[in-house]
């Protein structure tokens, strides 16, 4: 990073998207135009990948289920694990994968309506897949925190502290 005013605004839109151009220059002691050419070379050069919102879906009437699913993969000869990353990530029900060290190679979350669907895909589409050696799925039961985003807040009985 070249300068302190870019890690500010990529700082500043990390952790809230919805910041205006205007809102950052003023925060920043900056010209707007600055900020303007600022953010769209983030975008143009793939600094900044897109703008997304962070649901609760929790409080809505949303049914799902989140899976992580540990995968133990042959790499590919000459491709390394890029060539098989790929072929898992393209499946729309991936919502995140990353490539890990430790006692398997990649974690995979994925969202379906209903355990059964998870467990289908995870037999029909992932577990059949010539590099794939194994998997381990584990259903998220709730969400605490996600990037950075504390998730219902626990409300405290004081009525259960009784001694």
């Amino acid at each position: 990073m070249a300068n302190s005013t870019e890690r500010k605004v990529l700082d500043l839109l990390e952790s809230d998207g919805r910041l205006s151009v205007e809102s950052i220059a003023r925060l920043l002691g900056k010209e707007n135009g600055e900020i303007k050419e600022l953010i769209e070379g983030f975008e143009k050069d793939g600094v900044i990948q897109g703008y997304r919102t962070l649901i609760d879906w929790d409080k809505t009437d949303k049914e799902y289920v989140t899976a992580i699913i540990e995968l133990k993969v042959t790499p590919q000869r000459d491709r390394g694990f890029e060539k098989v990353a790929e072929r898992i990530y393209n499946f729309p029900e991936v919502k995140n994968m990353y490539l890990m060290s430790g006692a398997y190679d990649f974690s995979v979350v994925i969202e379906g309506k209903t355990m059964r669907e998870v467990a289908f895909f995870v037999a029909e589409k992932l577990a059949p897949l010539e590099s794939v050696v194994s998997t381990s799925t584990h259903f998220v039961l709730r969400k605490y925190k996600d990037n950075g985003v504390i998730f219902g807040r626990l409300e405290v009985d004081e009525r259960s502290n009784i001694l």
